[in-house]
């Protein structure tokens, strides 16, 4: 049985009555969401199908702590902003602007970042959104019930805690009336400075009236009734919700499933406070990543989001590896090739649970991972990396290709994985591109004994002039060395020269001692395009040593000559009021090709992505860069300049750039984190 399956039965088994079953996943939008919170959605979504195919009623609700106080400024928005987002440490989430200026707010940024990154999933959920929560006033019964009960609170608490040895038992007692005295289980948001730097000195008797101060120097009273701009301590909010909402499952990280965790604290509180039984729960391990390596250094700061997952991973593939693996288990999300093994097992068992010979607990497995409306053919991944890289991902050679080797698949049965192989493959593989040589490879050659360079000659011999099929040229590859080493009758020592032989053809075609299996490889490739770097019958030609020269040197780079700066141009006189500039259209786009225009001398055809679409200008900075200088880097477009015609090409907006004597014409480029279509303010 698999485990979402064990633990609907421990929920049916406890309210079996119940008309709808709640599972509930928190998620904070403090930055980009990482892939690992994904396993606290995941797991009460398995639940939630589980229930479903036993016949109940269940739904899944994702919390926003959007409420919760900001603590730290992440990396990529400090990238942004700089320090001048640390004073709004100590405000909700929901109440910081947002750095990138295309939301109403900090909180809504990051939310929808990746609710847009998990609609590939097709999850059917329901949001809370914790600010509405509680400024709407839903929460104030409760709420001020913990106050009233704040004594028993901060017992419970203080239960969980580790007591400090070194104190005598004296101390400790002091020390306990003091804390229990000054406790009160919920935050006040200052009116002032809008943090949480408060202290409440005092509550009336019906705990709806309090008196505060704040760092900033406020002091006043919050009426609990009619102010609803406060919020319970994380413990007293977790088990306050799991009765609001009626929670009768929520996952947590193994931080909270420590014995003296979040989760033991707010089931005693639920249970001994607001007189509810608390959800059962399962911890869950984190998640790793392994093999980050080529383009996707750590130090590029890559956040590892479900959208970034999904350029590697097909959506099923990532609930695949969340269902197969126990919550308590932790597994990996492979950069390296560990990536193509995971995509193997998946298609062994997807094969197998469609021809209806998945084993039981596969089934379950597999039953997680459909999502409606997709379907999936399993192109092994490993070919496509392998024969893609020779033909440059160029389609139709791919599906001839396929056709060759007897696996005649089209693009409609590869186009899901395509851009995902080649994503891997050049962002963190490149090592692995397989490109044939220019040129014959004499430095290998020479290397060569006179029974090593006999067995090339016969292999390019049997190419040039032979028919085969893809069996007999696998045959051939291994008869080859045999026929080359009659004497040779043991079967390890032979097995070491057909090893060698092989390292030896790749050599000299790809440079690179391993490859694509060779006989697909030689088979799936036209002849025309790779059997001539086996010939050696001839001497090198000055074209050949031209190439292998030009190769070897470095490139010459033309320095750029300079002048002195400009003079300074005086302020203009008319001044622009704050209404003109917001007439303006300044967004960040990224430049995804760059092409040159026929005809024109100065011009690129650029065409970017805003955001929302497809977008293309025109540029006169060809005589300042070359397109791999651009390709890829993110720009500030005005997108509302009126369209024009130039050099026979449509232009819809202008890119900004700084032209002076003393340093040319100079494109001003945008961070890298900065998303597309980020308004400039």
């Amino acid at each position: 049985m698999h485990w979402s399956e064990e633990i609907a039965q421990r929920l049916i088994q406890k309210n079996p009555d119940k008309e709808e079953y709640i599972c509930a996943a928190g998620v904070s939008p403090s930055g980009s969401v990482h892939i690992g919170n994904f396993r606290d959605i995941a797991t009460p979504l398995f639940v939630v199908k589980a229930l479903e195919k036993m016949g109940k009623n269940a739904k899944l609700i994702i919390s926003w702590d959007e409420f919760d106080r900001c603590r730290k400024i992440p990396a990529n928005v400090q990238a942004v902003v700089g320090d001048t987002f640390d004073k709004y440490i100590g405000c909700p989430y929901v109440d910081i602007p947002d750095p990138f200026g295309c939301h109403e707010n900090y909180a809504r940024h990051f939310e929808e970042e990746f609710l847009n990154a998990i609609k590939p999933f097709g999850i059917k959920f329901e949001c809370r959104y914790q600010a509405d929560m509680y400024r709407s006033g839903k929460y104030t019964e409760d709420l001020i019930h913990a106050l009233k009960n704040r004594g028993e609170i901060f017992e419970i608490l203080d239960s969980f805690k580790t007591k400090d040895k070194t104190l005598s038992e004296e101390e400790r007692a002091a020390a306990h009336d003091k804390e229990k005295a000054e406790y009160y289980p919920v935050s006040i948001f200052c009116p002032e400075c809008k943090t949480d730097f408060t202290k409440i000195l005092s509550v009336n008797e019906d705990c709806t009236d309090a008196e505060f101060t704040c760092r900033c120097g406020h002091h006043g009273h919050f009426d609990f009734t009619k102010n609803f701009n406060c919020k319970l301590g994380w413990k007293v909010d977790w088990a306050m919700r799991w009765k609001y909402e009626q929670v009768d499952f929520e996952p947590g990280g193994k931080d909270h499933s420590a014995p003296t965790g979040s989760y033991n604290n707010s089931k005693v509180i639920a249970k001994k406070i607001y007189d509810h039984e608390a959800p059962i729960y399962q911890g869950y391990e984190f998640i790793g990543i392994k093999g980050v390596a080529g383009k996707m250094s750590s130090s590029s700061g890559l956040n590892m989001t479900p959208e970034l997952l999904l350029k590697l991973y097909q959506p099923e593939i990532i609930l695949w590896l969340y269902s197969k693996t126990e919550p308590v288990k932790a597994f990996d999300f492979c950069f390296d090739d560990g990536i193509l093994r995971q995509y193997f097992e998946f298609d062994k068992m997807y094969t197998e649970y469609k021809s209806g010979n998945a084993s039981e607990y596969n089934a379950s497995v597999m039953y997680n991972c459909e999502i409606e409306g997709r379907s999936l053919e399993t192109v092994p991944m490993s070919l496509l990396v392998q024969l893609g890289s020779i033909v440059d991902f160029n389609v139709p050679m791919l599906e001839t290709v396929f056709e060759k080797i007897g696996t005649p698949y089209k693009y409609e049965q590869f186009a899901d994985r395509l851009d995902r192989a080649k994503f891997w493959l050049e962002q963190c593989a490149p090592e692995q591109v397989n490109k044939l040589r220019k040129t014959r490879n004499f430095e290998v050659w020479s290397q060569l004994d006179e029974k090593e360079k006999a067995a090339i000659a016969s292999l390019y011999d049997y190419l040039a002039n032979a028919t085969y099929t893809l069996d007999e040229l696998n045959q051939e590859l291994y008869a080859i060395p045999k026929k080359i080493y009659p004497e040779v009758t043991d079967q390890k020592e032979l097995k070491s020269i057909q090893g060698k032989f092989f390292k030896t053809v790749y050599k000299l075609l790809i440079d690179k001692e391993q490859g694509p299996r060779l006989y697909l490889f030689l088979y799936a490739i036209e002849k025309e395009r790779f059997v001539g770097l086996l010939d050696f019958s001839f001497e090198e030609t000055d074209e050949e040593k031209a190439i292998n020269n030009a190769d070897n040197e470095q490139p010459i780079v033309e320095e750029k000559v300079y002048g002195e700066p400009d003079p300074v141009e005086p302020i203009k006189q008319e001044l622009v009021s704050i209404d003109d500039f917001a007439k303006l259209d300044l967004r960040v786009c990224k430049i995804v090709k760059c092409q040159e225009i026929r005809k024109s001398h100065s011009c690129y055809k650029l065409t970017l992505n805003d955001g929302i679409g497809e977008r293309i200008i025109v540029s006169s900075i060809k005589h300042d860069y070359k397109p791999d200088e651009l390709v890829g880097k993110k720009i500030i477009v005005i997108a509302n300049l009126q369209p024009t015609r130039i050099t026979g090409v449509n232009s819809n907006g202008m890119l900004l750039a700084a032209t002076n004597n003393a340093c040319g014409c100079k494109v001003i480029f945008v961070d890298d984190m900065v998303p597309e279509g980020t308004q400039i303010h």
